[in-house]
């Protein structure tokens, strides 16, 4: 009798550990499947600009279009995927009428302020955009000198709508080096935590069977 109270603790934990391990990996499956489709709606055929572009339907959507840069960049500060610490430099576009942001790439830390643009109008292909760079953390921007991506208050001082195209290809080339979106920077430690809650499952039987010996020891 002595026995049958940690038995049944010890397999309840074991049980809710592994439930937890399967959950991770069911939420795994789920996030391999979100990546794989933005994966192919970043490199499907680009289409032209939507008129109203919805953030949650469009993002990621490729597109072409054509226009003029229509006023001084922003540069924005960070550490970028593929192309180091760096400034993203953001225009204003003029484009069929409109005005949309277009992130152009990133130029090093050491290029200074000064950044020529060409006047003659730019053939761009891309994605479009609404990335998440804020968090709690982030300083407010200075001057032209910002430190996230937020759409919502870079549109009223650049004159534009709330809509990015991160540019893929730029012709006629300009100085930023173009730094397309990718799904590497989406979290998926999914595995890891599957793994973790797996060995905690393990070691928690082990705990058991381990007591289990120490107490029949004890009743010989």
């Amino acid at each position: 009798m002595r026995l049958i109270l940690p038995l049944l603790f010890g397999l309840g934990g074991f049980a809710v550990l592994v439930a937890l391990g399967l959950w991770q990996v069911q939420r795994l499956d789920w996030k391999e499947g979100v990546i794989a489709e933005i994966e192919g709606r970043i490199g499907a055929a680009p289409v032209a600009l939507p008129a109203e572009p919805d953030p949650d339907a469009d993002n990621y959507l490729p597109v072409v279009l054509t226009g003029t840069v229509a006023g001084p960049p922003l540069r924005v500060l960070g550490s970028w995927r593929g192309a180091g610490t760096g400034f993203r430099i953001v225009v204003p576009l003029e484009t069929d009428g409109r005005r949309i942001m277009v992130d152009l790439g990133v130029v090093p830390l050491d290029f200074g302020e000064t950044i020529d643009l060409p006047d003659e109008p730019l053939a761009i292909t891309g994605n479009l955009n609404w990335p998440d760079d804020q968090n709690d953390g982030t300083p407010p921007p200075e001057g032209d000198l910002w430190y996230a991506r937020d759409l919502t208050a870079m549109a009223p001082v650049l004159g534009t709508e709330p809509v990015m195209v991160v540019a893929r290809s730029v012709a006629p080339e300009t100085i930023p080096l173009p730094t397309p979106v990718g799904v590497e920077g989406i979290p998926n430690s999914h595995l890891g935590y599957a793994i973790q809650w797996f060995g905690l499952a393990l070691v928690w039987l082990g705990m058991t069977v381990f007591l289990l010996w120490r107490i029949r020891r004890r009743t010989i």
